[in-house]
């Protein structure tokens, strides 16, 4: 089962490593003898992905991405290992997508006459106003 990243790309299962770990927190018995938490880790630099998507991976500011280029995800919220990995894989997919995603360019623009005008105008009755909260004089 790939990780479909884009119609025309996705990421195999080899290079996806999820490793079951206890989950953490109450829930007794249960919580100290099976682990249903996932570790999912994705090497970047090692992936199959193109090049540049894997650069604009890597400058994601992210806190799950360490310094070697790895992103280590954890999922813990399910009382099953089989939900907690699909969550992770979810989780691995969106942060992909969202590096995918190429910024709209900003295109510059020049304010209206008009608009400078109101802003000038607004600038001189917040002076005024301003001004009258100075000391009385009787």
């Amino acid at each position: 089962m790939n990780i479909r990243v884009t119609s025309r790309v996705s990421i195999p299962d080899d290079e996806v490593e999820i490793t079951p770990i206890r989950s953490r927190g109450p829930g007794g018995q249960h919580v100290n003898k099976a682990s249903t938490a996932v570790q999912l880790r994705f090497d970047v630099s090692a992936s199959s992905l193109p090049e540049e998507w894997k650069t604009r991976l890597l400058a994601l500011k992210d806190r799950r991405i360490t310094e070697q280029g790895v992103v280590v995800i954890s999922a813990m919220e399910h009382r099953s290992q089989v939900r907690n990995r699909l969550a992770a894989l979810e989780r691995l997919e969106r942060l992909v997508a969202r590096a995918v995603r190429q910024p709209k360019a900003r295109v510059a623009t020049k304010p209206t006459e008009a608009s400078r005008q109101r802003r000038l105008e607004e600038k001189r009755r917040r002076g005024k106003v301003k001004a009258l909260r100075g000391a009385v004089d009787d």
